[in-house]
């Protein structure tokens, strides 16, 4: 079993196309240059307009992650040894000593866990104290392992080779004479003879038509012999080792499968550490745990308790954000090894090692992350050029926003020819996708595209829906108020507000939620207390949050003064 644990390449939290098409369009770069494990992933559904974007990429969707905590698969060893249960003995303590472990997991021919196999339980099969007479000699195995443990050469082996069987074993120590009647008080289809070179026994045991006849130090039988034990059906098997070596070896042909254990303690994939470690407690002797799939009982990987000690961090690259207050939940817990962004910095992200960081003055993290194809001279495919495309016409409007730069053009003019697309027909359909407004979903137009911010000693909410006309938002006027005062007292928020951009006119409407000492301090044209005409605005990054963040500013100044 092998798999390296993937590095998540993921977008903030409630995603839009930018954040999405970035993601997965810096994994596939990665992937192709210095990171075969790079993954995509997003923290939320797409949004319809993605949606489209993927359709029209034809690619399917990064999977969704709720947070990347640490769980027993991100800190269990993929590269696991596994016993199944006919192994002999022998093959399951060479494969512990090998790799110096006392527990082997044990799993049928699909990787399916069955159970578990100590040292401890293996040596007890091997050395049991339960033995008495005639069962201390019994050994359960077939003709064949017996030749591969001692590595044996098969001189004649008969169709029941492969069958398995209660063995007696049963050491030429004694006179012939005597050999011969102990082998006649025997049932002959259950007896296993190991000789030397003591021909007389050899013959006695052919002749009785024993089950199978070892013979020991590279001593060959004579024609004769083997010739006989054809006739009488006698497996013959000759080995380089000495007879007190072969007779240890042959006990350790017996299957494994009555030393495995079903008492153990195993645990999903997505188990949480804080979880286990308290499960743990309940099997102090339990040294080894399972990772399973909880459906198929599929072998995953398996964790120790040193483990848990100082569990291995998930690893991330946070794509179109900095700022742990809009990353995935457990951001904080896992290793950033790379932040790709566009935006102001801001927050309290804090890494433990020195990371890549790259902020640029552009649109689109989509206008990033094609440069970094150009720079490491990979040519996307038509799907993720595609991607690139419509993370830059979202972003900046099809180069129409304050926030478009000579970057992004060029970016966008390159991806767009790898994609074979027309950007302004590709504009106009990607915005005729899927308007919140027009379905009626006020839950959706507010959490669809959101961001919090902890500014100025304020906890806000911005979220913005891009329409083609407002004529969507009237009759939702008032679905919306109410959402935004549910998600304001939801997330503990001062205020909340919601832009609504018409991209036809390059003009918005600001719909405000809060206290009357922030609404009244927006400046811009009312039509009634909570909404505000925003000629001219597009952008929440360069435009409403600046404003905003200085409105704010003037706030906390005159609290501070009076």
């Amino acid at each position: 079993m092998q798999g390296e644990k993937p590095t998540w390449v993921i977008g903030h939290k409630n995603p839009d196309t930018d954040a999405i098409c970035s993601a997965m369009a810096y994994a596939d770069l990665l992937q192709q240059t210095r990171m075969p494990n790079a993954k995509a992933a997003c923290c939320g559904p797409p949004n319809s307009r993605t949606e489209w974007v993927l359709q029209q990429a034809a690619l399917s969707a990064p999977p969704m992650k709720s947070n990347v905590y640490p769980r027993a698969l991100d800190i269990a060893h993929r590269d696991v040894a596994v016993a199944h249960a006919d192994d002999t003995i022998y093959a399951a303590y060479k494969l512990m000593t090998e790799r110096n472990f006392r527990v082997l997991p044990v799993c049928d021919n699909d990787d399916n866990l069955i159970g578990m196999l100590s040292l401890i339980d293996l040596l007890s099969l091997l050395i049991t104290s339960t033995e008495q007479g005639d069962q201390t000699r019994q050994v359960t195995t077939t003709t064949e392992k017996i030749g591969e443990i001692t590595e044996a050469e098969a001189v004649y082996l008969t169709d029941k080779s492969q069958e398995e069987t209660d063995f007696f074993i049963m050491v030429a120590g004694s006179s012939e004479p005597v050999m011969k009647e102990r082998i006649s008080r025997l049932p002959a289809d259950r007896l296993l003879i190991i000789t030397g070179d003591r021909v007389g026994v050899q013959l006695h045991a052919v002749e009785a038509g024993v089950r199978c006849l070892v013979v020991t130090s590279g001593f060959r039988p004579s024609d004769a012999i083997v010739a006989a034990a054809k006739n009488s059906g006698t497996a013959i098997l000759v080995t380089e080792r000495d007879t007190a070596s072969t007779t240890q070896l042959i006990r350790g042909a017996r299957p494994i499968r009555q030393a495995i254990s079903q008492k153990f303690l195993a645990f999903a994939p997505d188990g949480s550490l804080h979880k286990i470690k308290e499960a743990i407690k309940s099997v102090p002797k339990q040294a080894l745990f399972p990772v399973c799939d909880p459906s198929t009982r599929k072998l995953l990987g398996v964790f120790s308790r040193t483990d848990l000690v100082h569990p291995q961090r998930p690893k991330i690259i946070l794509v179109d954000h900095n700022e742990f207050s809009q990353a995935i939940a457990g951001a904080d817990e896992a290793d950033i090894i790379e932040v790709i962004d566009h935006h102001r910095l801001s927050g309290n992200l804090v890494t433990r090692e020195p990371v890549q960081f790259i902020n640029k003055t552009v649109g689109s993290t989509c206008t990033i992350v094609g440069r970094a194809f150009r720079d490491a001279r990979v040519k996307p495919s038509k799907g993720i050029a595609t991607l690139i495309c419509a993370g830059i016409i979202s972003d900046t409007l099809n180069l129409t926003s304050p926030t478009a730069t000579e970057e992004d053009g060029i970016i966008l003019k390159w991806a767009a020819n790898i994609a074979e697309i027309d950007v302004n027909q590709f504009t106009e359909n990607f915005f005729a996708v899927g308007s919140v407004l027009r379905l009626e979903d006020p839950v959706k137009a507010i959490m669809t595209d959101r961001k919090e911010f902890d500014e100025k000693g304020y906890k806000l909410s911005i979220s913005q829906v891009e329409e083609i006309g407002l004529s969507y938002f009237y009759p939702a006027r008032e679905a919306l108020q109410n959402e935004l005062k549910k998600l304001i007292k939801a997330k503990k928020l001062d205020f909340a507000c919601l832009l609504v951009t018409d991209i036809s006119k390059n003009n918005s409407l600001l719909l405000v939620e809060g206290p009357k000492k922030v609404r009244d301090r927006v400046n811009y044209p009312k039509e009634d207390p909570n909404l505000f005409v925003l000629n001219g605005v597009v952008s929440r990054k360069k435009q409403l949050f600046p404003y905003v963040s200085m409105m704010l500013g003037e706030i906390a100044k005159n609290q501070t003064s009076d």
